[in-house]
């Protein structure tokens, strides 16, 4: 195996806290969690103790103050297990660095410690039922009223929407413009005006609380504008990289746990006479799986170095995520193969690990999206002629 050399002596103690507390908080109750689509308010108060929310947000905002590889850490250690709830790394690392980025000082003091603590719960308001990948397209408005805004609209699709106490809201408070028009609010869940839908019933990650969410004339002080009005969409992509190498990295380590799940199980099954491991076409597919696996996984670990460096571009990030959840799902479905009829059982993490994988290919931007962004850098479109007027 080739050495991983990101990670220093810090991270990996670090690596051992996760690793405890998914064996002795997460994986016993995992399955009930699945059952009830979401995970207790009680485990986020115990990850907040041990310092595994929020890990790279500075200690002056009640973060450990670490970097971007504690939070591969994390995000590693529950895909390999196959945990799929709690969604700690869309708090920790997506809704959180909005604040910290773009929030006043005031908005960090108030909200990133609770945050960091387990005591608030985020949430990223983006995804509608009209129009997913188009940002800015999206219908949900804040009207200006004196010194509030008032919401009304929809969204859905967003994990942790049963759970969150505060939302990090994107809406048009420019209905006339597209980008331009986008802004983010914080949006705290007790206000009037917010509803929570259905909990909805998904094929995978039956852990993650996911919901849709409703808005009707739901108020807000003005002093709850992230980074100024209007410049929404704009913050929205210097975060997009983030999300996509994060599901990146989920890719490869879920993938990496398939493998290993697959040689146990192939070296314990007896059939005709010998070992499925012994046969053929099983130590073939093995060997090609962890050859294309390690190849991802030298990337991705490149890309984290990247990022952590501040370098890491949005295309690099594109390719990252498409080409490591591209696999991961062709790896689940080629290792489910060699369980035979157990790999189709829940009761295997295989099983659970197939349906799970296949929301890679659509959440933090659909496959289709990441071709785009890729082929727009190496392809840029020719300005359209202008119309004759005849």
């Amino acid at each position: 195996m080739i050495p991983r050399t990101i990670f220093s002596a810090e991270h990996e103690l670090f690596r051992a806290t996760v690793k405890r507390f998914i064996a002795e908080e997460v994986m016993p109750h995992h399955a009930a969690w699945e059952k009830d689509g979401q995970t207790p308010r009680s485990l986020w108060l115990k990850a907040g103790e041990l310092g595994l929310l929020c890990c790279n947000i500075p200690i002056e905002y009640g973060g450990m103050g670490g970097d971007f590889l504690h939070t591969a850490v994390l995000i590693e250690e529950f895909s390999a297990a196959g945990a799929t709830g709690p969604t700690f790394y869309l708090h920790s690392d997506i809704v959180a660095p909005y604040i910290l980025e773009f929030g006043t000082e005031a908005q960090k003091q108030h909200w990133l410690p609770k945050m960091a603590s387990g005591e608030v719960i985020g949430a990223l308001g983006m995804s509608e039922p009209s129009g997913g990948s188009d940002v800015q397209a999206m219908r949900t408005n804040a009207r200006r009223e004196g010194d509030e805004y008032v919401i009304n609209g929809q969204k859905v699709f967003i994990t942790n929407g049963h759970t969150a106490d505060l939302l990090v809201l994107a809406c048009k408070t420019d209905p006339t413009a597209r980008g331009r028009g986008v802004s983010l609010i914080l949006v705290e869940t007790h206000r009037a005006g917010f509803n929570r839908g259905r909990k909805l019933e998904k094929i995978g990650c039956k852990a993650q609380d996911t919901a849709e969410l409703f808005f009707a004339d739901l108020r807000v002080p003005a002093g709850n504008v992230l980074g100024g009005e209007g410049n929404g969409f704009a913050m929205l992509m210097t975060q997009l990289a983030q999300e996509r190498l994060i599901q990146a990295i989920r890719g490869v380590a879920c993938a990496e746990s398939a493998v290993r799940w697959t040689i146990d199980y192939a070296s314990q099954r007896e059939m005709f006479g010998q070992t499925l491991a012994d046969f053929q076409n099983t130590r073939f597919e093995l060997a090609d799986m962890h050859a294309q696996i390690l190849a991802q996984r030298v990337f991705v670990d490149r890309c984290i170095e990247l990022h952590v460096k501040g370098e890491l571009d949005a295309t690099d990030a594109a390719a990252a995520k498409l080409v490591a959840t591209t696999l991961q799902c062709a790896v689940l479905d080629r290792c489910l193969q060699l369980f035979g009829g157990w790999g189709y059982m829940w009761e295997y993490p295989i099983a659970r690990a197939f349906v799970d994988a296949r929301m890679s290919r659509i959440g933090g931007g659909a496959t289709e999206v990441m071709k785009q962004i890729i082929a727009n850098s190496l392809l840029p479109k020719a300005p359209r002629a202008a119309k004759s007027k005849s």
